[in-house]
């Protein structure tokens, strides 16, 4: 476990790191942390020039487990032409990294269609741990009426599905995404976007997530379910111009 850490009156709070565990054997660098973990909640750092202006930032992005030490930081990396242009749709690259700057998750999210009428161009995200080994992808399925996704493998087999609500806005309440099994049968985790507070909701798009998935889910599989909470949030809860969008989802 983790030291407390001391702080001197007058300093500013100082970050708790969750601790490495050892490492499994055919565990990818980096994904040992996901060992031990069920949940992840995923915070979105509020960037005041994006407050005040409306001018699109890089999203920055704390990853913590559930007593709140911090397992990754995750960083857009973009140019200001593109962020500005393409909005919420806009193609990124995603780094992921440990306590130590070191990048463990790639996410790379090519320009594409977000709309069900065209079906042969949906959103897809490529996930590599460590950058440059590919270990599963995040896929939109189509539909008409709620958002729907495949967690696939490396091999592009669907693992599990996800599956969100017709309506995708916060109403004073959180916003939940089931988490089913290959076949959609039962649920077996959700990843939900937490209702922050009315002035944060209205000011900024900085948004707080919540993941639950299986102990002894493939870590890899962990790792690409992390991946899909930054395309859900980029899909449905980006604001442009701060202003959200609240419409049928996918129409």
């Amino acid at each position: 476990m983790t030291s407390p850490m001391m702080q001197q009156p007058g300093q500013a709070p100082q970050t708790q790191w969750m601790q490495a565990p050892t490492t499994p054997a055919n565990c990818p660098p980096g994904l040992e942390y996901l060992t031990q973990i069920d949940q992840l909640l995923v915070h979105q750092q509020v960037e005041l020039l994006e407050a005040f202006t409306g001018w699109e930032t890089n999203n920055k992005y704390e990853i913590k487990n559930s007593m709140g030490q911090r397992v990754y930081f995750a960083a857009e990396d973009n140019d200001c032409c593109t962020r500005q242009c393409c909005g919420k749709g806009r193609p990124f690259d995603m780094q992921i990294m440990d306590n130590a700057g070191r990048e463990v998750i790639h996410l790379n999210r090519p320009l594409r269609c977000d709309t069900c009428w065209f079906p042969c161009c949906l959103q897809k995200v490529e996930v590599s741990a460590p950058p440059g080994n590919v270990i599963g992808y995040i896929a939109q399925a189509w539909s008409i009426c709620v958002p729907k996704f495949n967690i696939q493998n490396a091999e592009g087999q669907t693992v599990l599905k996800i599956e969100g609500p017709c309506l995708t806005c916060s109403l004073c309440g959180d916003v939940e995404f089931q988490v089913l099994s290959a076949d959609g049968s039962a649920q077996v985790g959700k990843i939900s976007k937490q209702w922050s507070g009315l002035v944060k909701e209205m000011f900024t798009d900085a948004d707080n997530f919540g993941i639950t998935f299986p102990m002894d889910l493939d870590v890899n599989i962990k790792a690409v379910m992390l991946g899909a909470v930054f395309l859900i949030d980029f899909m449905f809860f980006e604001k442009e111009q701060n202003e959200e969008e609240n419409k049928l989802t996918m129409i």
